[in-house]
């Protein structure tokens, strides 16, 4: 990949990345509960589950989504669901102090939370589609390709997201009353069941 194609796809990578989504939601939510280290769990989850997006575009299997409503509407609303149920979940949360200097015990779903949340967004996987071609040089081998694609995407968005959670982890020495306990929870908990509303109801562009 010449050097010209890489940056180019560096800054699309970077403006993905910033874009807020599930996966920012997602990432500061673990990092004002649990601090930055327990929310590495979801950030890995989350960049798993591009390698595996990237990795059915790479295969075609990403065309059969773009190709098939049938096929796009079953992930979408899979991924819709789950976003809703795990923002009821949030908001029903029952509030629990936090010590800025320590973390509430992270339950052991933190890395399958961030997997499934990115997962299950098909839209995802239709924008890799429209997008790699665009910096896949037809003339070179395409998998060593597809690997410097993915190494910098996941490499942008391990530090995007490790800069939300952070920035969330900075809040924690102000949550001590339960109303501000609550009042996160159903903050988070509304975000994700806006996210998946919207993704319910969303087309394939």
């Amino acid at each position: 990949m010449a050097l010209s194609l890489w940056l180019g796809f560096l800054v699309a990578a970077i403006l993905i990345a910033v874009s807020p989504g599930p996966g920012a939601a997602a990432s500061m939510s673990a990092g004002l509960r649990y601090g930055y280290g327990a929310t590495l769990r979801v950030i890995f989850g989350l960049q798993s589950a591009l390698i595996i997006q990237l990795a059915i575009v790479a295969v075609g299997l990403g065309a059969l989504l773009t190709a098939s409503t049938l096929a796009f509407d079953i992930v979408k609303f899979i991924g819709a669901a789950y976003l809703i149920w795990l923002g009821v979940q949030k908001w029903r949360s029952a509030p629990q102090e936090i010590d800025e200097n320590s973390s509430l015990a992270a339950p052991e779903g933190l890395f399958m939370e961030g997997l499934l949340v990115n997962l299950t967004n098909p839209k995802a996987i239709i924008f890799m589609s429209a997008l790699m071609p665009q910096f896949i040089d037809p003339s070179h081998p395409q998998w060593p390709q597809f690997l410097i694609i993915g190494l910098t995407m996941c490499g942008v968005d391990t530090v995007v997201m490790s800069g939300y959670a952070l920035l969330a982890s900075r809040l924690r020495r102000w949550l001590h009353d339960p109303k501000a306990l609550k009042a996160q929870n159903r903050f988070f908990g509304g975000i994700f069941v806006g996210a998946g509303a919207m993704l319910a109801v969303s087309g394939r562009s």
